[in-house]
């Protein structure tokens, strides 16, 4: 039956064509070949048409949805339609010819009036169809250029074809038709070379003020193919180095603004649908609950229904919905590309029968050249495309789920906010988002995997047969294998994972608590403590070591030992089956696509689980409860009033107990009303309710008008401090300058270097003296609140809801505020206010007061009317006054030296039961992350110690002219630019050891050897003759070709062993190089470097050694030796291709350099843009309610979108240079195979089968290598500044030697503890000016010196000269007659004791804190802590002495912290001790109990105090003045009072003269 259908459509064609058939010998078994007409005038004039016609729909509909706005006529657009009426013109004239000659009754055979008709339609469908691209916007048509190239491909063969003829008869043949195929020739010619050009952007487009746009948009459709439009950046990045400025703007599809909008549009309705499902389902069981009907079975059937149905909104959906429709377009891509990438194995066996075949005419080897090229050439730009669009949707959905996680955090409620901490929220940002980019390269993988393993099976079938799958049993062995290592390397990663965050952990505390370590000269216990877990690291890093080589040999070994299993079995199973080229390296081929899908396809499946535990995190922070936005009434409220509050009880978290229960409160409009109550009575949470921060569970709550809001811990920006008041309203100038008055802000900004334009950050303010000493200081809580007040004045609001802001600032500048701001007269005066306050003073001058006891209101009314009740409030006033009259009596002199003192030391009453208890924890937690994460490596806040760094300044000089504001003392890192030095390779190669790293080269020499000699005696097997139908010596050829293959695995193994032992070996010594050299390196260098920046060293630095840079290398010394030995092949088997390398090196050497330098500095220009969204990100969400109060979400969105635009700004282009480059090198690696089967085509005669299949699949498989040994090189040039950097750190200056042999003190030294000063000068650092100038004193064993002046003059740098932090300028220091200058630090520091201001603790033991070296008994600790009042609250923990301290201690009050300090200097117990006083970080309690353990327990050694409190010196035995560094007076404290001099006036100011 089929027989005969196909029979007939035989006739019925050669009927329609009304031609003779021609032989075959004419177009295929000659020399000179030719198409038969029939072929000529059918199938190939049909093609191009058939093409758009069917492409026409999709077309259409593409248009119809992308309008840019139409495109002026221009000169371009004229000229194409001409030609293309021109062209129409032209096939009808045909046309009409075949019916001219119908009337002269010559029947043309049908084709002649079919043709020309199909021809002529579909030209002129082009023609209209360039005018429709013109008012649809459309620049440069990718869908013609295709079309016209066709046209001209198919017209190429009847064009060689009428020319043979026309010269074969001497004459022309129907003259006519061959005049108007010359003309129809020409024109499509024209045509396509005319399509090549773009036109004009649109007009009527959105008016693009883009100082910068990205070319991409305007580019054409050939200059997109093939990402020529990036040429300029690459060329740009070649000459300098890139900065910001010369970044493209984004493309409008990408910027967080549409495509955040779009996926939360599409969450939101994800949302109602899940929630219009669940009222549903309610109103369905409420119905039947109602009808009372049925009493069993449909009872039972809704509950089903009910489970089914509550499910919870699926953010996949959402993001499904927003991205996948793009997606799948790189995935149709993807489909091609593989059909794509099985041709050239078949091409390469119709070769190798080509070059077997003697007879064959020249061409077919010139043809099937070509096609392989054309296919490679197909793939590369097809499967680049692929790639744009799934690395586009990647850099999406990471923009996209960003945006909608940080305008989530911003109206989450209070309790969500305890389940996700800060650093949890921005792990989602950063992690889990990164986390689905990364996926989105591969996910295709899933389909398009299991798609070639069947083709290329299929195929390897058809060559070989059932003998394949023993091939593939072996490949699916090595899948379990593989997985099994994996999950093994996984457990590894984690266990190393921890011991690298205990370490960065410890040298944070390490490097936070620097000097404490140097004073008490504790280094080598601490250095100790980070080698150990150093080691535990290395030693998890290297059994992962040891399963990366294994795995790295299973790799390479798999496609070896499947071919050597299939074909030996193939030869085996039966004599006949003969193992010729053609087999063999066809087959080779197949296994070699075969290998990547086999690989993939697992790791794929492990990111998709990663993914889904990432997506399941989202969704769950998605979908936290928000904050209600009407539960504060705006809009309606009894007149008169500004706030009224109805039994309303309100709790922090829907779960927990009410924190204020049945609150009513009216206030009216201007009053001022202060909120008074014991710690955690609710004061805090009644701001925070009528802020609508907290969850109402019933009542009402009306606040009218704009709110301004002073929280208690006050929240800066990291930004200017004029920005940080203005907080984004419009500048004016008097208002802003009587703010900064009103809020006692004028001073404080004269000391600033750049007055209000001085970046603070959230606790740090940068400081310079006129005596050019620099200093970081911590923002004070009394700045941070007053910034924060001039915050809330500035806003000039209707309400102002004050949470306590005097607590932090001092008794007269609370005054100041008061009076001038607050208060009845002050600025605010006729505004409603609510003040939270412990301030007694100020309490007379309220309208109202309100009582708070246990969250409940007990009483509320004036001032006088609360004492006449003598209930709660008048028990508050009393415990309050005392405290008010003790702090009185403190010297007011405090104030000056406070400027110094540590980070928030709020005052006693903080309230901080009150406070939001996750944000301070969440805070620490998040920026030791930040500090890790961010390479700018600003100063980490958390590791603020209090460094007093003491600032010297003249008590009477004039201030100094303002310096160069723009002067900084921490200076910005520098960004390494450029290329990287060689010597840093070296520096690299020097730490493995040059010997190892030859080895390694040498080892990879011989893999490379031992893999060509498997290939070639393979090619030489499959030459052996053929006798009787069977190969001889098959056991011995597969024998030979076992040999080599495994040896070249084992070489493999042995190779990345010894790397990897090279690598660890480095790792060691660098980093133990960095931690020796920073525990030497003198006190200066840590004033004036941020601690994040040397923590960065330790995290990032040392992480890139450890475990970037090994398997970099291994790849880089494999894809070059794989490009080598491919090259010695193919010119070894045709020796002419030498002449076309030197050409292609060169285009590759040039493409290379171009992408390195732009690749290196876009990827360095993203990861500095991408710290600032997480550090935004973090202030955002610790100041969401300050945020939320003054209403100025949006503005932060619009902050954080525009930082998140900045930063794909550079990964955008770092994607395309990657495409870029692609594209290029692949083209050199087609030229490859190009020229091999050209060659051999060439030298077809002198060659056989097996070296023509040898040199053409290592061709094909040279493009891959190539493209990744780009990478690898460009990997390692910016992994490599890991080295330098580390290296950089470990030279810089170190202190004296610890230790000075034969220089030791006697044991017993110091044994009488005296002291002499003589002649001793000495500065701070080079270049400054000096601060103890020529001091000469004498202190006899035994006497209790206090050491008291001015702040500046120079009494903290005494101690830090005894201890030899500060090194002698000139002059020397003796203690008990030895010069100290010549002992070892160590033996020095260790025989003093001090008790530094601020108290310092490690995490660890309490033990430990006390005794790192283990010295004492326990009972010895045990006396020391009895001493020093902690025994009480050691003992009654459970862990006693093992109490886990956290770190800096903060599971321990400040007072006890201090008392912690005082037991260290207890056991320790030397003749000399130091007290440097803390000021008002401790309570007088403490203070007391400390001085009369001094007093008893130190009785006979020399005692130093610095004093601040003048009572605890007055029974000293001498009295040391210093005042500018220098002696101003020293004597008994009777006769310095006497003599009526400075002391005498300090201790008046003081109360004590």
């Amino acid at each position: 039956m089929l027989a005969k259908d196909s029979l007939a459509s035989r006739l019925l064609m050669r009927r329609l064509l009304g031609l003779q058939r021609r032989d075959s010998n004419l177009s295929i078994h000659t020399d000179n070949p030719d198409l038969t007409p029939c072929f000529q005038n059918t199938i190939l004039a049909w093609i191009p048409s058939i093409y758009l016609w069917s492409a026409l729909p999709f077309y259409l509909l593409y248009l119809k949805h992308n309008n840019r706005g139409y495109i002026v006529l221009s000169m371009l657009s004229r000229f194409k339609t001409l030609f293309g009426v021109l062209l129409w013109c032209v096939s009808w004239a045909d046309l009409f010819y075949s019916f001219h000659e119908l009337l002269q009754n010559r029947t043309p055979p049908p084709v002649y009036f079919v043709t020309p008709l199909i021809v002529g339609i579909t030209v002129l469908l082009a023609t209209l169809l360039i005018q429709y691209e013109r008012l649809r916007g459309v620049q440069s048509s990718g869908v013609l250029i295709i079309f016209w190239f066709l046209s001209v491909l198919c017209a190429v063969g009847p064009f060689r074809s009428k020319i043979m003829t026309t010269a074969a008869q001497g004459h022309v043949n129907e003259r006519f038709r061959f005049t108007t195929f010359y003309i129809y020739f020409a024109l499509i010619i024209i045509e396509l070379i005319l399509s090549c050009f773009k036109e004009k952007p649109p007009f009527f487009s959105p008016v693009n003020t883009d100082p910068n746009p990205c070319p991409e948009l305007t580019s054409g459709f050939l200059s997109r193919l093939t990402f020529w439009w990036f040429t300029s950046m690459a060329i740009l990045g070649y000459k300098r180095p890139l900065e910001d400025k010369d970044l493209w703007s984004l493309n409008e599809d990408d910027t967080s603004k549409i495509i955040v909008q779009q996926l939360s549009k599409e969450w939101d309705k994800e949302k109602a649908e899940c929630k219009q499902k669940e009222d549903v389902t309610y109103m369905k069981k409420s119905n039947h609950v109602l009808n009372h009907v049925g009493d069993g079975p449909e009872e039972a059937e809704v509950l089903i229904r009910d489970k089914k149905h509550s499910r919870k909104p699926s953010f996949l959906k959402a993001l499904l919905r927003t991205f996948g429709p793009y997606f799948l377009i790189g995935s149709f891509f993807k489909l091609i590309q593989d059909l794509l990438s099985f041709v050239n194995p078949q091409l390469l066996s119709v070769l190798i029968g080509f070059i077997k075949n003697k007879d064959a005419p020249a061409w077919w080897g010139f043809l099937i050249a070509a096609l392989m090229f054309i296919c490679a050439v197909l793939q590369t730009l097809i499967l680049h495309q692929h790639f744009q669009y799934c690395f586009v949707t990647g850099m999406r959905l990471r923009t996209g789920i960003t945006g909608v996680i940080y305008r989530k955090s911003l109206v989450i409620t209070n309790s969500a906010k305890r389940s996700s901490t800060v650093g949890e929220i921005v792990n989602l940002m950063s992690v889990d988002a990164q986390r689905f980019m990364d996926l989105m390269t591969f996910l295709n993988m899933l389909w398009s995997a299991p798609l070639q393993i069947f083709l290329a099976l299929y195929f390897l079938w058809q060559t070989l047969g059932p003998s394949v799958l023993a091939g593939v049993a072996v490949m699916v062995l090595l899948i379990p294998f593989n997985s099994a290592i994996a999950m093994k390397t996984r457990t590894f990663q984690v266990e190393q994972m921890r011991h690298k965050d205990s370490r960065i952990k410890l040298m944070n505390e390490i490097l936070g608590g620097i000097k404490v370590l140097k004073l008490y000269a504790w280094e080598p216990s601490f250095s100790e403590k980070v080698l150990e877990i150093r080691k535990n690291e290395l030693r998890v890093l290297k059994k992962s070591a040891y399963l990366n080589s294994l795995s790295t040999f299973a790799w390479i070994s798999a496609p070896f030992l499947v071919a050597l299993t299939t074909f030996a079995v193939y030869v085996s199973v039966d004599e006949k089956n003969i193992l010729d080229a053609e087999k063999a390296f066809v087959s080779l081929s197949l296994f070699n696509i075969l290998k990547f899908p086999l690989n993939m396809l697992p790791q794929v499946i492990s990111n998709i689980a990663q993914t889904s535990v990432s997506l399941k995190r989202i969704q769950q922070f998605l979908s936290h409860d928000e904050l209600d936005p009407n539960c504060v009434e705006t809009k309606m409220i009894a007149p008169g009033n500004a706030i009224s509050v109805t039994n309303a009880t309100f709790s922090w978290g829907k779960e927990l107990k009410p924190s204020l229960k049945d609150i009513n409160m009216l206030v009216p409009s201007g009053a001022l009303v202060a909120v008074v109550g014991h710690v955690g009575c609710g004061k805090s949470s009644l701001v925070s309710a009528l802020l609508g921060e907290m969850e109402k569970l019933e009542g009402e709550v009306a606040v009218k008008g704009s709110v301004a809001y002073v929280p208690q811990q006050a929240w800066i920006q990291n930004a200017t401090l004029k920005d940080n008041i203005l907080f984004g309203q419009a500048p004016n100038e008097q208002k802003y300058q009587n703010v900064l008055e009103a809020c006692a802000l004028k001073t404080d900004l004269e000391v600033l270097p750049g007055g209000d334009q001085t970046e603070i950050g959230e606790k740090v303010i940068f400081f310079f003296f006129p005596s050019q000493t620099c200093l970081v200081i911590p923002v004070l809580s009394k700045e941070r609140v007053l910034v924060s007040l001039a915050r809330a004045v500035y806003s000039n609001s209707d309400i102002y809801l004050l949470d306590d802001p005097l607590s932090a600032v001092d008794s007269h500048v609370a005054k100041h505020i008061f009076d001038k701001v607050i208060g009845p007269d002050g600025v605010l005066k006729g505004k409603t206010r609510i003040l939270v306050t412990h301030g007694i003073s100020f309490l007379p001058q309220v309208d109202h007061i309100v009582v708070l006891v246990d969250g409940k209101i007990s009483e509320m009314g004036s001032y006088q009317d609360l004492l006449k009740q003598n209930k709660a409030f008048a028990e508050f006033l009393r415990n309050y006054a005392l405290d008010e009259d003790i702090e009185e009596d403190e010297p007011t002199m405090l104030e000056e030296e406070e400027v110094l003192l540590a980070e928030d030391t709020l005052s006693i009453h903080t309230d901080l039961a009150d406070n939001e208890p996750v944000t301070n924890e969440v805070r620490k937690q998040f920026l030791r992350q930040l500090s890790v994460i961010s390479s700018e490596g600003g100063e980490c806040p958390n590791k603020m110690s209090t460094k007093r760094r003491v600032c010297e300044k003249k008590p009477a000089e004039p201030p100094l002219p303002r310096k160069n504001p723009n002067e900084k003392l921490i200076q910005a890192e520098t960004t390494e630019t450029g290329t990287v030095k060689l010597t840093v390779f070296w520096q690299y190669m020097k730490a493995v050891s040059p010997v190892l790293s030859l080895v390694i080269c040498f080892l990879y020499c011989c893999q490379n050897a031992a893999a060509i000699g498997a290939n070639v005696w393979l090619s030489d097997w499959t030459n052996e003759p053929v006798i009787n139908g069977t190969q001889h010596n098959t056991a011995m050829r597969i024998g030979v070709y076992a040999a080599l293959g495994l040896l070249q695995g084992l070489i493999v193994l042995i190779c990345s062993f010894t790397l990897a032992m090279g690598g660890i070996n480095a790792a060691r010594t660098l980093h133990a190089a960095l931690l020796e050299n920073k525990f030497h390196t003198p006190q200066s260098f840590y004033d004036t470097t941020p601690t994040g920046r040397i923590i960065n060293r330790f995290s990032k630095d040392i992480y890139v050694i450890d475990e970037v840079i090994p398997p970099t290398i291994l790849m880089f010394l494999g894809t070059f030796f794989t490009s080598l030995s491919t090259m010695i092949v193919i010119i070894a088997s045709t020796p002419l291709f030498a002449v076309v390398i030197v050409p292609l090196a060169i285009l590759y050497f040039f493409v290379q350099r171009f992408y390195v330098a732009t690749s290196r500095q876009l990827k360095r220009l993203e990861s500095v843009s991408r710290s600032p969204i997480y550090s935004h990100f973090s202030e955002t969400v610790s100041g969401a309610s300050v945020i939320r109060a003054y209403r100025r979400v949006k503005s932060f969105v619009d902050i954080s979108d525009l930082k998140m635009d900045e930063n794909q700004k550079s990964y955008y282009p770092g994607i395309v240079s990657n495409r870029w480059l692609g594209v290029r090198v692949e083209f050199v690696g087609n030229c490859v195979v190009l020229f091999a089967a050209l060659f051999a085509v060439i030298g077809k005669n002198s060659l056989n089968a097996g070296l023509v299949g040898l040199s053409v699949s290592y061709a094909l498989q040279v493009t891959l290598s190539l493209n990744w040994m780009v990478r690898m090189t460009s990997e390692l040039e910016t992994n490599i500044v890991a080295v330098e950097r580390i290296k950089e750190y470990s030279e810089t200056e170190t202190e004296a030697p610890w230790v000075i042999e034969g220089k030791s003190p006697p044991e017993d030294w110091p044994s009488r503890g005296e002291l002499e000063f003589v002649n001793y000068s000495v500065r701070y650092r080079k270049g400054l000016d000096l601060v103890l100038k020529g001091l000469n004193l004498k202190v006899h064993g035994g006497e209790k010196i206090g050491i008291v002046g001015r702040t500046g003059a120079g009494k903290s740098s005494m101690t830090l000269c005894l201890f030899r932090i500060l090194e002698a300028v000139k002059g020397e220091i003796k203690i008990d007659g030895v010069k100290i200058s010549e002992i070892g630090l160590h033996d020095l520091r260790s025989r003093l004791t001090i008790i530094p201001q601020d108290p310092v603790l490690f995490s660890g033991t309490l033990r430990m804190n006390l005794d790192p070296f283990n010295k004492y008994t326990d009972e010895e600790i045990w006396k020391a802590l009895e001493l020093s009042h902690l025994k009480r609250f050691v003992s009654s923990q459970p862990s006693m002495l093992d109490y886990e301290c956290s770190e800096g201690g903060e599971n321990l009050s400040v007072g006890q912290r201090q008392l912690v300090c005082l037991a260290r200097a207890l056991l320790r117990k030397t003749r000399i001790l130091i007290l440097d006083e803390a000021t008002a970080a401790i309570d007088l309690e403490t203070d007391d109990l400390i001085q009369a353990t001094i007093r008893t327990q130190f009785e006979d050694c020399t005692v130093l105090t610095i004093a601040h409190r003048l009572n605890t010196i007055m029974d000293y035995t001498r009295v040391l003045v210093l005042d500018n560094g220098t002696i101003a007076e020293f004597d008994t404290p009777a006769s310095l009072i006497a003599s009526k001099g400075i002391f005498y006036s300090m201790a008046k100011d003081a109360g004590l003269a």
